[in-house]
């Protein structure tokens, strides 16, 4: 979700994410120039190759073996006999080799050759995986991580040529330090056998080939900007597009409510303001951001006037709740909604999904992208009309059961990609792998729907193996328990006299979101409910205490310094934590659900301290130690900090409406009897 994502997508899995099937490359065009990184001609350079996995009761064994003459690296292999027992850490079984490659700069290389055949003898996997792995500082241990997989390997030699840029997970060629082969038990049918490899080196083919960072072109919206006279030319017109527009930078701090009720009424009334005034009047889609500089003139104001459609889908629950608090007219919001819902079946789709942005002027896509966890949030918005409406039920049910989440499930490690790369025909490197993130309601929802089995719930990490150092600390009690019939491990962190189970950044969107629609204190008490109080806690302590700010919350928001966007948290909160130094006012609404009176007056303190509120409530961040304020509305960020006052302000009110949809009964079921800290 927005950078977000891009960050936390270094190691959320215990597997690296598939990505692309390689092509045969017999016709491939002889290469610039290239550089070996093994041929095997001389004595195998142990202990540069090593194997990997036998210490879960598999077995590698690797040689150098003239095949024919020619010398290759023969690996033989077997996985564990027990290999893929229910609840065990091996129900994907990896066993391979790799070789250090001393920090190679492949920047100038754009391709990945090498020979690969099976052994005819003792039997083989029909398809491996190559990894290229990149330190990630400053944690010793957490790589960036490259891979494509091969298949269709045969008992012949065949060369393969893979795109670099088809390695979605590395961000940069530089300091490649090691390259991985890689097999898994649930991807292989033969348990145990052997492959020889050969000539693996980089090449220079001089076609790079589609990449993720590939730009998609708005044409339209660039011949309506360039009929203008060009985009700045065009940019009044964006401006009056807009639903409405703030009169005042900031709000008189001697007009804010001083009781803690009545201050909360006033924020939602006047963010529910700025989340109707940042809407294309056509569409009826909120656009993504507003930025000011100095003053609210138009002139000196940036416009995002693009979406994302985690963006929609908050846009659509803050509707209910505004009907729900009695803010906004029934008839409003449904005509409101109507709108989206008829901009929602104009816009490109992939597979029954939505990409991740779309240009809110002309309606085209902006991203090659279709994102899991965007996608999961979009559908929770579509889940609560049609619940709170019954009206739009035909309407949602058809976009709602277009999307089978299936599409996203790996069922090798039994986790959910990332997203998918349409224009590479390819999913994202990464999974999410943790459980404790906002992407657990995307997982439910899956569960709900019958598009994910309920095992993929268990084999989501409460905590990380040991074996993974580079963790903020080591997990206490991991063991294995049963829950609901499911075998997985559990385990948790420790700060002080507090047992918690950790967030990938340790902020309070990680661990809050989901709740802005799903009563996990009531429906998981012993599990998120109570894990989620200990967060926001803890937040609040590390603040207040050790930090000594006067105000306290921290989760992914505008950084006041750089003017751009960034990750924010309590770094021993999370397995590897985001840095401290920004505090964001929807991180505290959030934890109004479990700490409902540090919440409100911590809100309170936010607008008495800083120049921070205005016309449409909050802006997005401040920097606790100098005041310096991001003077920024992201609807992103405004949706979040909404819906969460509307249920403080009406207990529930919006939980209700989402839990109420029959997708939600086998998801509730799911999550009612783990407890994390037996």
């Amino acid at each position: 979700m927005r950078a977000r994502a891009a960050v936390a997508a270094i190691a959320l899995a215990f597997a690296p994410a598939t990505a692309a099937v390689a092509p045969d490359a017999a016709d491939a065009p002889v290469p610039v120039r290239q550089r070996v990184i093994e041929d095997f001609d001389g004595t195998l350079r142990a202990p540069a190759w090593h194997a990997f996995g036998g210490e879960d009761g598999g077995r590698v064994a690797i040689r150098r073996l003239a095949d024919g003459g020619n010398p290759a690296l023969h690996v033989t292999y077997a996985f564990a006999a027990d290999a893929g027992a229910p609840g065990d850490e091996r129900a994907n079984q990896e066993l391979g080799v790799r070789i250090g490659l001393d920090a190679i700069d492949a920047t100038d290389y754009d391709h990945l050759r090498f020979r690969i055949r099976g052994d005819g003898a003792l039997g083989h996997a029909d398809a491996l995986k190559v990894e290229f792995r990149r330190p990630q500082p400053p944690l010793p241990g957490l790589y960036e991580k490259g891979s494509f997989l091969v298949t269709g390997i045969r008992d012949g030699w065949r060369e393969v040529t893979v795109p670099l840029d088809r390695m979605t997970g590395i961000t940069e060629w530089t300091r490649i330090d090691g390259l991985v082969l890689l097999l898994q038990s649930r991807r292989s049918p033969v348990r145990a056998g052997g492959f020889l490899i050969d000539d693996i080196r980089f090449v220079t083919l001089g076609e790079r080939g589609p990449g993720v960072r590939d730009r998609v072109a708005a044409k339209k919206k660039e011949a309506w900007e360039a009929s203008r006279g060009g985009r700045e030319a065009a940019r009044p017109e964006v401006y009056a597009r807009l639903a409405g527009w703030p009169q005042r930078l900031l709000v008189d701090r001697n007009e804010l409510p001083a009781d803690d009720a009545a201050f909360l009424r006033r924020l939602a009334r006047d963010t529910w303001n700025g989340l109707a005034a940042f809407v294309d009047r056509d569409s009826g889609l909120p656009i993504d951001n507003v930025h000011f500089a100095g003053d609210v003139a138009p002139g000196h104001a940036r416009i995002g006037d693009y979406t994302n459609i985690t963006n929609i889908g908050l846009y659509l629950i803050a509707a209910i709740g505004a009907v729900e608090i009695g803010i906004l007219p029934e008839a409003e919001a449904q005509a409101r909604i109507d709108r989206v819902l008829a901009t929602l079946d104009r816009l490109e789709r992939h597979r029954g999904f939505f990409f991740n942005y779309y240009d809110t002027t002309s309606l085209e896509r902006t991203s090659h992208f279709i994102s899991f966890v965007d996608s999961s949030w979009l559908t929770a918005g579509l889940i609560a009309v049609r619940s709170r409406f019954p009206e739009f039920r035909a309407r949602v049910d058809a976009m709602v059961d277009a999307g089978d989440y299936g599409f996203f499930y790996d069922d090798v490690v039994q986790q959910m990609h990332h997203g998918y790369y349409v224009h590479l025909n390819d999913y994202a490197e990464y999974h999410y792998g943790l459980l404790y993130s906002e992407s657990r309601l995307g997982s439910l929802i899956a569960i709900g729907k019958g598009d994910a089995p309920p095992v993929h719930w268990f084999r989501l990490a409460r905590t990380f193996p040991e074996t993974f150092g580079w963790q903020t600390q080591r997990p206490l009690a991991r063991g294995r328990r049963e829950t609901a019939g499911q075998t997985y491990y559990g385990g948790h962190y420790r700060l002080g006299d507090r047992a918690f189970v950790p967030s990938w950044g340790g902020s309070l969107f990680e661990a809050l979101m989901p709740v802005l629609v799903l009563d996990e204190s009531r429906y998981a008490p012993a599990s998120l409910g109570v894990n989620g109080l200990l967060h926001a806690e803890i937040q609040r302590d590390h603040a207040l205490d050790e930090l000594g700010y006067p105000v306290w919350g921290m989760s992914p928001s505008m950084d006041p310094l750089s003017g751009g966007y960034s990750e924010f948290g309590v770094r021993a909160l999370g397995v590897r934590g985001y840095k401290a130094g920004v505090v964001t006012p929807h991180a505290s609404a959030l934890a109004l659900a479990v700490l409902p009176a540090d919440a409100a007056a911590n809100l309170r303190r936010l607008a008495a301290h800083y120049d921070l509120y205005g016309d449409f409530g909050f802006y997005d961040a401040v920097v606790p130690r100098t005041g310096r304020v991001a003077y920024g509305y992201l609807t992103l960020d405004q949706a979040m900090l909404f819906i969460a006052v509307a249920n403080h302000l009406q207990p529930g009110c919006v939980q209700r409406v989402f839990e109420a949809d029959p997708i939600m009964a086998t998801a509730l079921r799911l999550i009612g009897e783990e407890k994390f800290f037996e």
